[in-house]
């Protein structure tokens, strides 16, 4: 292990975040009680700033999570820990760039050098579908799940920052993103967790600095070519210098308020799913008095509901409005024709059924 670095303030305030994330997973019983799994939690590690500090972070506050558990417990802690958690590390090549084997490879020696056990370097191929982002979004992330299912652990920790957070919300913010895009990143989701999402990049830099660990600094971080590398690098900073400080702060609050109010709205819509829909076996079908006496947002979000439940389908806002207008516009026309589904208007009902030979969503 490497001499333990002084407690500067970067320091503090990532180790602190990790520690609150970690500190409320539900994983109980001593290490060799807990069965086969390799590891509780991995480490997504590409060897910069933010997953470099998130990776020292973790090796630190890991091994030390029982004890502060049991600190905790009369404060209402949901478990006792003994003898902390087992952390670990993956580290995903994206075999694009040249030399990205020894970039990989770097990276896994800093994780065992923290003490990171298992450290997991695996060689992904990048897809076209989607562009060049998405692709290689969506082989990391299948690469990570996979780690995740081979090691038995219970979440892999994310370095995404504020930063990341406010240049997320200004991408779904250019693309006309509903609200569910617009709300950005959680913190916690499933097998996601993101410790980091409410500190500045700058403080995962300053912990590397603190530390004396030595980040990789990947090109396509300033490669124009990747939007979001425009949005990080000009328009973010022109934010900044016109409308003045504080704007990636502003972001974020922006994505925990959206955040909010969509989850109380899908909560508010399943809720009224239970009474206005009648499932068929061609389908389902929704009240039209029940949809129009919704406000647009809830409407919308029903529509959406039962065809994503019942068909596993998910329709963009266009269709959704399309198939609202057979509630808020009716005139007797036919029905709306949508992939894999159609819907129809008949004695008061929208029915949603499988379009003949239509295909369905995975």
């Amino acid at each position: 292990m490497p001499p333990r670095p002084r407690l500067t303030p970067a320091i503090a305030d990532v180790r602190r975040a990790v520690r609150d994330v970690l500190a409320s997973l539900e994983i109980t019983g001593a290490p060799e009680l807990r069965g086969p799994a390799e590891a509780d939690v991995l480490v997504a590690l590409s060897g910069g700033p933010d997953s470099l500090a998130l990776a020292a972070a973790t090796a630190f506050e890991a091994p030390r999570v029982g004890s502060s558990s049991r600190e905790r417990g009369a404060a209402g802690s949901d478990f006792d820990l003994d003898g902390g958690l087992r952390a670990g590390a993956v580290v995903v090549d994206h075999g694009l760039q040249p030399g990205s084997a020894d970039v990989a490879a770097a990276a896994a020696a800093q994780a065992e050098a923290l003490g990171l056990a298992p450290v997991i370097v695996v060689r992904v191929e990048v897809g076209t579908e989607g562009g060049p982002e998405a692709a290689a979004r969506a082989a990391r992330y299948a690469a990570l799940e996979q780690a995740a299912r081979d090691t038995g652990a219970r979440g892999v920790l994310l370095g995404h920052t504020l930063d990341d957070q406010a240049e997320t919300v200004l991408l779904g913010l250019a693309r006309g993103s509903g609200p569910s895009s617009l709300s950005g990143m959680e913190s916690r989701t499933g097998l996601w967790l993101r410790p980091l999402l409410g500190l500045r990049r700058s403080a995962t830099e300053g912990f590397c600095a603190d530390s004396g660990l030595a980040p990789w600094h990947d090109p396509q971080n300033d490669d124009p070519a990747f939007t979001r590398v425009r949005v990080r690098r000009t328009l973010l900073p022109l934010l900044e210098q016109e409308l003045g400080p504080g704007i990636v702060e502003a972001l974020g609050r922006t994505a925990d308020q959206l955040r909010e109010d969509s989850a109380a709205l899908d909560h508010f819509a399943e809720e009224q799913a239970e009474d206005l829909a009648d499932h068929a076996e061609a389908g389902i079908s929704l009240t039209v008095s029940g949809l129009a006496a919704n406000p647009p947002a809830l409407r919308q979000r029903l529509i959406r509901l039962a065809v994503e439940g019942e068909f596993a389908i998910s329709l963009s806002r266009s269709q959704t409005l399309e198939v609202a207008r057979l509630v808020t516009d009716w005139h007797g026309q036919g029905a709306v024709h949508l992939p894999g589904v159609t819907v129809v208007r008949r004695g008061g009902v929208l029915h949603f059924e499988a379009a003949a030979g239509g295909a369905t969503s995975d």
